[in-house]
């Protein structure tokens, strides 16, 4: 095998310039993927401790930036197919910007900005390499990977200049620049999207969102557990390890819906709103995925005659009926699966309305109660379309 031929210093290469290109994760991904088990974990830490308007917003505001700097590299690794000796080196520095980023969170009101904001604008730096070296190597791509360069570098200058400008200016100045990142995929005339090469393998992205969403709800359950063993699991009174049970099969079962319905589903087509729905989506429903998990933590604080707290309640069950809108969003933008002809709008119209309804209830009732509605929200999502399936599924 010749040198420039092998995977560890072969060159950047567009996926469509391969025989068979596999749409498999290559492992310095799953790698990327680890620090956000942690990234994930502190934001989750930090909205459980600001359960009010203004902390929401700032935990809405860093999960998406933390899901962009995921995001947009995925992106790069579902177009060109490299695992090289640089890229991986590059791929390590945007580890340790994610780890400056993800130190940052407790701190992000304080003297913790400036080392999340400088550690994403170096995130943006390091995918401006990236396409600079898939520019080297892929002649029939210079135009996009100019255009990604220009516009990387141009953010990454917005990003540090907020690191030194005083509150609230500083997250304003960063929002408007997440804005324009999002911008850049979708006004039809300027975003990338309108290069025939900016064609990521759908199937490689489909697994992409599939992993990180298991990392994001598998925190859901991190968080149940960590609450208990330091409230200490021999302290508790049973009803409340019956809850902490509740917590974990709720977990269990929004992963149960997400696979079954839409998890490693392309997109029926290529059009722009198509693949902006589906990017869009799933960033919401993973970012609810992250309200339910927090959530969950208020199962091991109280018994089953104690009212659930209100600040658990609001995020619990709007998270929820976030969620399953977003199954409902994603089914209409993936190709036909057949889960989806039980699994129908009716279903999830159902879901969301008692997961809404159920917050005006919960502060009213034993949690014993609560549970049992909100609990209905999400069994049904699973218990009608297995019915209908039983029922159809039998005679055939």
């Amino acid at each position: 095998m010749a040198l420039k031929d092998h995977p560890m210093w072969r060159k950047p290469q567009h996926h469509q310039d391969i025989n068979h290109a596999t749409d498999h994760v290559h492992w310095t991904e799953l790698f990327y993927d680890l620090i956000h088990v942690v990234t994930i974990f502190l934001l989750g830490n930090y909205l459980s401790h600001h359960l009010d308007v203004g902390g929401f917003l700032v935990f809405c505001g860093l999960f998406i930036a933390l899901w962009y700097a995921w995001g947009e590299l995925s992106i790069f690794n579902s177009i060109y197919v490299s695992t090289d000796v640089w890229h991986r080196l590059i791929m390590s520095v945007m580890i340790c910007t994610l780890m400056f980023m993800a130190a940052a969170i407790p701190a992000i009101e304080g003297k913790g900005w400036l080392y999340f904001a400088l550690g994403f604008a170096a995130n943006r730096v390091m995918l401006a390499m990236l396409y600079l070296r898939a520019r080297r190597s892929n002649s029939a791509t210079h135009s996009l990977c100019n255009e990604q360069i220009r516009n990387f570098l141009i953010l990454a200058s917005l990003f540090a200049i907020t690191a030194f400008l005083p509150k609230p200016y500083a997250y304003w100045g960063f929002a408007a620049a997440m804005i324009a990142t999002q911008a850049l995929y979708m006004i039809p005339r300027i975003s990338v999207l309108r290069f025939d090469r900016f064609s990521p393998r759908l199937g490689h992205m489909a697994e992409r969102f599939a992993l990180l969403t298991l990392i994001v709800l598998g925190e859901g359950f991190f968080k149940l557990v960590i609450t208990l063993s330091e409230k200490g699991i021999y302290k508790v009174s049973p009803d409340v390890l019956v809850n902490f049970v509740v917590g974990g099969v709720s977990m269990f079962v929004m992963c149960w819906i997400y696979f079954d319905f839409v998890g490693n589903g392309k997109t029926k087509d290529d059009k722009l709103s198509t693949l902006v729905t589906w990017w869009l989506a799933h960033l919401v429903l993973m970012l609810c995925g992250v309200m339910v998990g927090v959530a969950l933590a208020g199962e091991v604080k109280v018994g089953f005659w104690d009212p659930y707290p209100v600040e658990y309640a609001a995020i619990g069950c709007f998270g929820l009926a976030g969620y399953i809108a977003m199954l409902w969003v994603l089914r209409n933008t993936i190709e036909h699966r057949v889960a989806n002809r039980f699994g129908r709008g009716d279903v999830r119209f159902f879901g969301i309305i008692v997961a809404i309804g159920s917050f005006f209830v919960i502060p009213h009732v034993p949690s014993l109660v609560g549970n049992m509605i909100w609990g209905t929200a999400l069994l049904s999502q699973i218990a009608i379309p297995l019915t209908r399936a039983w029922k159809t599924f039998r005679h055939e």
